[in-house]
């Protein structure tokens, strides 16, 4: 079910996207989380959606919502293009898409697997973390081919 905030949000996110050269192509209000999680999804149609663009939505986005009162509590926002079957490669980009899922490549087989899904938990210098159903997992960076965003999900 649509929570009854998300036509207001997604009326107050459209001229926003629109100024930044952007298309608002959905958001989701998950508030079975603590904090509740705002999901706002948008795509260049110009040319492939970057990760700039979301960091601009993200924070033309935040100073109207925070101004606004829909969302008088603390929430979690997270601005996403849909489809982006992006690598993972910066720390930065590791941390803007903690939580999102994820596809993990490996060399060789690791426990048997060349290929890991999970939400991105984090990285550090031995291993990246994944979430696969509340079960941690850490896989060795230099095992790792590739690290992607998840489209299947």
């Amino acid at each position: 079910m649509t929570h009854p905030l998300v036509s207001q949000i997604v009326d107050l996110a459209t001229p926003i996207a629109e100024q930044l050269g952007l298309e608002l192509v959905g958001a989701v209000f998950q508030t079975n989380k603590k904090p509740p999680v705002l999901r706002v999804d948008v795509r260049n149609p110009k040319t492939d959606t970057s990760l700039n663009d979301c960091e601009k939505m993200s924070r033309a986005l935040e100073a109207e919502l925070d101004t606004s009162e829909l969302l008088p509590d603390s929430y979690v926002l997270e601005v996403s293009s849909p489809g982006v079957s992006r690598q993972l490669v910066t720390e930065r980009e590791f941390m803007a898409f903690k939580g999102f899922s994820v596809l993990v490549k490996t060399y060789a087989p690791y426990n048997g697997k060349k290929e890991w899904r999970g939400n991105l938990q984090g990285r550090d210098e031995e291993s990246v973390y994944l979430n696969q159903k509340g079960k941690a997992i850490a896989i060795p960076r230099d095992r790792i081919a590739k690290v992607q965003l998840d489209e299947k999900r």
